[in-house]
């Protein structure tokens, strides 16, 4: 057991902070304020291999672990958590193309996702099936050698922007069972797009509903067999899980830096409001959560990464944990702020407004314990 990274995971972190420090951190205010897709700076984080983190680099991927990908989502959201929780969502796609896809599917798809001359989204969610995935209705009728696809999907992130779908469809029966995942390129015939939705953060991805209406896919584009799509559809999720707690630690990491700085600076009763012993407690707190979430989220990450058989509870108590944890530190950061917190002046509101859906995306927190304990009372 050694709670060190090693010198290239080292090297991993410092090269992504030093990519984030100056290619999101100037730019992610004006992307939340103008809700931008900033392609240009994703493109040059593909160019350091972060489109294709745990992807093979046969096809340009990083071929690195689910252990250095939670090291460098925490550092790209230091400075912009919604650009890089889209990074994840980018990734989890491509895994899933990568782990399940044929050889020729790889070769076809992957080489311009690693490099994000084309983007990936995940499609999953819809209007009347949220926590309850199993009971999609987008159905995905054999004509030939060809699928017809008819549904919508909701909250996708990338939705009007993307090239690549990773959707999963119901090709049989009821249940999970009869689940399966096809890749929808965007110009398929049928696709189409809601309205983008006006959230209360991650404004610098587009998020919109993906709409099939007849649209006709080839067979050709099915990841894995029929009847896969839901086993896929999970094993994306458990990454994802941990990307996304990843992305509120660094974040929080952040708001507890701004928060230190400033309360050493802010003066009130004519001493700093760090002389106040009530105020050091609660950063002692702070810190002290932020270090125990991410000590889970680690162990959690080696085990994905060592197909652990307890891999899956890992990590839904690592998502639960460190997106609770990541909120509640900036929330109290913004409260050290005072009414400069809830300021657009300062990032720290930013930053609550980006990490307050992490407790609902990936499953939701009260699902992740529904995992956890069923995976306790199974024994």
């Amino acid at each position: 057991m050694d709670f060190e990274l090693t010198e290239e995971q080292q090297l991993v972190r410092d090269t992504a902070h030093q990519f984030a420090k100056e290619q999101f951190a100037p730019h992610a205010e004006q992307w939340d304020a103008e809700s931008i897709f900033p392609v240009e700076a994703l493109r040059a984080a593909a160019e350091l291999g972060f489109a294709g983190i745990y992807v093979g680099d046969d096809v340009g991927g990083a071929g690195f672990g689910r252990l250095d990908a939670a090291i460098i989502f925490e550092e790209l959201a230091w400075a912009c958590a919604s650009t890089a929780a889209y990074i994840s969502i980018h990734n989890m796609a491509s895994w899933m193309i990568d782990r399940f896809g044929s050889e020729e599917q790889r070769q076809t798809f992957l080489p311009r996702l690693t490099t994000m001359e084309h983007f990936a989204s995940y499609c999953l969610t819809e209007p009347g099936a949220g926590s309850d995935a199993a009971s999609l209705k987008t159905r995905a009728v054999r004509d030939g050698d060809h699928y017809v696809l008819n549904g919508s999907k909701a909250f996708i992130s990338g939705g009007g922007s993307s090239d690549i779908y990773v959707v999963m469809v119901r090709t049989g029966e009821d249940g999970p069972k009869g689940i399966s995942t096809l890749v929808v390129e965007n110009d398929t015939p049928g696709l189409s797009f809601g309205a983008q939705e006006k959230k209360l953060g991650w404004k610098s991805q587009p998020t919109s509903a993906v709409i099939f209406e007849d649209c006709r896919v080839p067979v050709a584009n099915r990841l894995g067999e029929e009847g896969d799509g839901f086993k896929i559809a999970m094993m994306g999720l458990d990454g994802g899980r941990l990307n996304i707690g990843a992305c509120s630690l660094g974040a929080a990491r952040r708001c507890l830096e701004e928060a230190l700085a400033y309360v050493q600076d802010r003066k009130q009763f004519g001493k700093p409001l760090a002389a106040f012993q009530a105020l050091q407690f609660k950063l002692a707190d702070m810190a002290t959560e932020l270090e125990a979430a991410r000590l889970l989220l680690h162990k959690a990450a080696a085990k994905l990464d060592a197909k652990a058989p307890d891999a899956t509870q890992y990590c839904a108590m690592a998502k639960r944990y460190a997106t609770d944890v990541g909120f509640n530190v900036v929330n109290e950061a913004l409260q050290l702020h005072g009414g400069y917190g809830y300021l657009r002046d300062y990032p720290i509101e930013r930053f609550f407004r980006d990490l307050r859906v992490h407790q609902i995306l990936e499953g939701t927190n009260e699902i992740m314990r529904v995992i956890i304990a069923r995976k306790l009372l199974e024994g």
